[in-house]
């Protein structure tokens, strides 16, 4: 339980079951015995896509899963780099995944090369699995200067380019030899950091508007509360600077490219009304080199365009995909949404949890009741 810092290495233990799994044969695709004569179009194959596909698929129906990238996978495939997650571990299951039926329809973007009216004629329901794909961004001073960039058009980039796939008409974002500044302490952040790091960076600089988290956990913590605790990827270790308590107040540049950041030191401070806040450190401010800024702030919400304006289903005050965790049923009767389009930005094991109860509510709506798990 990690109570006293020595962890049980669940992960690496289950990795391991289920790698020896595959390589002997114990994990088999399982055909659904009869057919319920239901097609279900799935659009958006990162890992709630890929969830609720393969749980229709295992009780029967029909299903399609659109994806309007060359190969499937999603997030997994095109924003999680291969020294985190080897891309052969995707492929088995879409190979498990079409010997249970499941029929694959990549390089198709519906609502822009497929109508979304064509996919509803042809299918009794439709599950909305895109992810979020809209980022954070910063309206600072600079932010047009060349060098400047998302995340995850670099890490997209990679990842095709380490696949040999098509990169596309985007000029290469590429940080060797430069001086790499990444701004955004999470997940993304990290990935950026190694890539970063491999590609032969002159330097790496992760920086977080919020403060250093501890070394360690208290452990006596107890929800609602959080027990924050300093994490650090093996991208770190591998020799990135991070910093924390910065905010960016612009990028500076000479001519067209960005040449450097200012920065500002800050801190958080409770108002009257309790709530933290976050001000600045008089004198505080700085700056450092950056040859490439990378933006690793977080998703806001899907993109609007495509299949969500087609299918015209209403959206939170987040502007994610409105739909509830019973049915995961939209505005429009015959169309779920599940995963990051429908929750926001969230885990991947939260995506494939959404994925298998959004099928149990698609088998449910289709035939009355239904027998998957949830």
């Amino acid at each position: 339980m990690n109570i006293t810092d020595n962890p049980v290495t669940i992960k690496n233990i289950e990795a391991a079951i289920i790698d020896r799994g595959w390589q002997e044969g114990w994990i088999e695709p399982k055909i659904s015995p009869r057919r319920s004569g239901k097609r279900v179009a799935v659009i958006g194959s990162g890992p709630a896509g890929l969830a609720c596909a393969q749980q229709l698929a295992r009780v029967g129906h029909g299903v399609t899963l659109f994806e309007r990238n060359a190969r499937l996978g999603g997030l997994l495939r095109y924003g999680i780099p291969d020294f985190k997650l080897e891309k052969h571990l995707i492929d088995r299951r879409l190979s498990q995944m079409r010997a249970e039926g499941v029929e694959f329809r990549s390089n198709v973007e519906v609502g822009t090369t497929v109508s979304v009216d064509d996919v509803m004629a042809e299918h009794d329901a439709v599950v909305l699995t895109g992810g979020s794909e809209q980022p954070r961004d910063m309206a600072i001073p600079g932010r047009e200067l060349d060098g400047v960039h998302f995340a995850m058009h670099f890490l997209t980039q990679q990842n095709r380019r380490v696949a040999e796939e098509h990169i596309g008409q985007n000029r290469p974002i590429l940080a060797g030899g430069k001086h790499v500044v990444v701004i955004g302490g999470g997940d993304t952040g990290s990935d950026c950091v190694g890539t970063s790091i491999r590609q032969g960076a002159a330097s790496v600089t992760q920086l977080e508007i919020m403060p250093k988290p501890p070394e360690s956990e208290d452990k006596s913590m107890t929800w609602p509360n959080w027990p924050l605790k300093l994490r650090t990827s093996s991208s770190h270790l591998e020799g990135a600077e991070r910093d924390w308590s910065v905010s960016t107040r612009a990028f500076k540049g000479d001519g067209n490219r960005v040449t450097s950041l200012e920065l500002v030191r800050n801190k958080w401070e409770a108002g009257a009304d309790g709530r933290m806040s976050m001000v600045e450190v008089e004198g505080s401010d700085f700056e450092i080199k950056a040859d490439l800024v990378l933006l690793a702030m977080g998703f806001l919400h899907p993109r609007h365009d495509g299949a969500i304006e087609g299918y015209g289903v209403k959206l939170d005050e987040r502007g994610n995909v409105l739909a509830d965790t019973e049915h995961y049923q939209t505005s429009r009767a015959g169309i779920f949404a599940a995963g990051d389009m429908r929750r926001g930005q969230s885990l991947v094991v939260w995506a494939i949890r959404e994925g298998r109860q959004a099928a149990h509510a698609v088998d449910t709506y289709l035939m009355g009741s239904s027998n998957l798990p949830i």
